[in-house]
């Protein structure tokens, strides 16, 4: 190997270990953002499923002013002939109910509401948390490329590793953006 040569090749050995290591910060970069998305959307699963349940606990008690509104409707409506106090009682009564059946209704739109929300915040949290996956596996194997390239000097490779780098760029963005 000439002088030339040899200078040549050790330019290379340090491009490659300096776009090597770029890669694996890279790669650590994301791996950081992945986890924080994923865990996101765990964690907004956990939100959405807890507002979903006081819903439903909404949806119980309002029925069950339903149901007893309608038992004393029925009852009322069966008496013949009450005293006014009596019948006043009963009429304020079933307003008092169907002011909580609609209280009920309003809240229930208000959790409804907040669950489709923090549902499409997960939604969009496993989005990017899957393209920052995707973004990963490029860098992988970018730096596989690289590492057997340093161990074969074999420069199409790295070029190839480089390329791989175009990979993660595109999904690294994507998950940032959501370009599609």
């Amino acid at each position: 190997m000439t002088d030339k040569e040899e200078k040549a090749n050790e330019k290379w050995i340090g491009r490659l270990a300096l776009s090597t290591a770029i890669m694996a910060v890279l790669a650590a970069l994301t791996t950081l953002y992945m986890g924080k998305f994923s865990s996101r959307a765990i964690m907004n699963q956990g939100l959405e499923s807890n507002e979903w349940a006081y819903y439903q606990a909404k949806s119980i008690k309002q029925h069950s002013f339903e149901m007893s509104k309608k038992s004393l409707e029925l009852q009322y409506h069966s008496q013949k002939a009450l005293p006014p106090v009596v019948a006043a009682d009963y009429e304020k009564t079933l307003a008092k109910y169907d002011d909580e059946v609609k209280r009920y209704e309003a809240e229930k739109k208000e959790i409804k509401d907040k669950a489709e929300g923090i549902s499409k915040s997960k939604l969009k949290a496993q989005e990017m948390g899957g393209n920052f996956a995707y973004a990963l596996i490029f860098l992988q194997i970018a730096l596989m490329l690289a590492s057997i390239s340093s161990l074969t000097k074999r420069k199409y490779l790295w070029y190839i590793a480089l390329v791989c780098n175009l990979g993660w760029l595109f999904f690294f963005l994507d998950a940032l953006l959501l370009f599609y």
